[in-house]
């Protein structure tokens, strides 16, 4: 689960409401506001800049519940949430809007903490579509993409909607090596780009991948490909440098984040299995946003074999090794 910052009671006097009066005289307004977000970055750094001001936060409430008036408080509430998913790095927003003086005509008596009067709940959620790549060359691989898959499903936030066959391809890079057993898992999450490749990170760790050698063998291999729609207004574009699909190098965890992957689209053994679990995608280029089902057509996929099914058993080859 995310983190949380929480604004609670901001009293705003604004003319919302069914009534003509209502929308004429100013009444009083209660906002809860809860916004889900990584705060780990903030909370290791002291750094203003990887939160949020809540003061920010606060004015921007009071600016939209003060503005033109509606007459449902769900409305007012959905306005409220929008303008909390403003903010790049929030998740999900949780808003309540309680208007105690709201001509109802019954008497409302408060409860210990509870102020009378009716209230609206509402929660909004980020939900961008994201393709990851999943790899690994080393020890029982089958078994560890089966695993790796698993972690992803159970992921806070992210939901799995499409998962490629499995595939063997040729390792790049120039490092000697296996031969890699690859796919591609699409789905949709409310983390940002920063906070999924984190919990990917976790992922690979937990599953013992080290960060030594660039282009080397991998254990498992878990990286963002794109996030959001290429073309539209979700799609997630940020700068930074990585090795390969996932950094090979032992500070790339601390890399900035590259955003859609800029080589993806050259990688027959990320391509390939995309296309096979979601074909009807597009993908973003140097020459601009393409279809896959093109893309892959006129890409050299030579190193790329139908692999194992997911769930195949492994044995020992005696000239190959473990399969």
């Amino acid at each position: 689960m995310s983190d949380t910052i929480t604004l609670t009671g901001l009293a705003i006097s604004a003319r919302h409401g069914v009534l003509d009066f209502e929308k004429q005289v100013p009444q009083p307004f209660v906002v809860d506001l809860s916004l889900e977000a990584d705060l780990a970055p903030a909370g290791r750094s002291d750094d203003l800049t990887a939160s949020l001001s809540y003061a920010d936060v606060a004015a921007r409430v009071v600016e939209v519940a003060s503005g033109e008036p509606v007459d449902l408080i769900e409305t007012l509430a959905e306005r409220i949430a929008d303008a909390g998913l403003e903010w790049a790095f929030v998740e999900a927003v949780d808003v309540m809007v309680r208007k105690p003086h709201a001509p109802a005509g019954v008497p409302f008596t408060p409860t210990t903490g509870v102020m009378a009067g009716p209230a609206v709940s509402v929660r909004r959620e980020r939900r961008r579509a994201v393709v990851i790549a999943m790899g690994t060359n080393l020890g029982r691989r089958v078994a560890t993409m089966r695993s790796a898959l698993e972690s992803l499903r159970a992921l806070d936030g992210l939901d799995v909607v499409h998962v490629s066959p499995l595939v063997e391809t040729d390792p790049v890079g120039g490092v000697e090596q296996p031969d890699y057993l690859n796919a591609v898992v699409v789905g949709f999450t409310r983390l940002t780009g920063e906070h999924l490749l984190a919990e990917l990170h976790r992922i690979e760790a937990e599953h013992g991948r080290r960060r030594d050698v660039r282009w080397g063998a991998r254990t498992l291999d878990l990286d963002i490909i794109s996030l959001g729609t290429p073309g539209e207004s979700d799609e997630v574009r940020a700068g930074g440098e990585r090795d390969g699909v996932t950094a090979g190098a032992a500070e790339a965890s601390q890399s900035p984040l590259a955003l859609p992957h800029p080589r993806a689209h050259e990688r027959a053994f990320v391509v390939v299995p995309w296309w096979q679990a979601a074909p009807w995608m597009t993908l973003r280029t140097p020459e601009g946003v393409v279809a896959l089902d093109d893309h892959v057509r006129a890409l050299d996929v030579a190193g790329v074999r139908r692999g194992p099914a997911w769930d195949a058993e492994e044995y020992l080859d005696l000239e190959g090794g473990l399969r």
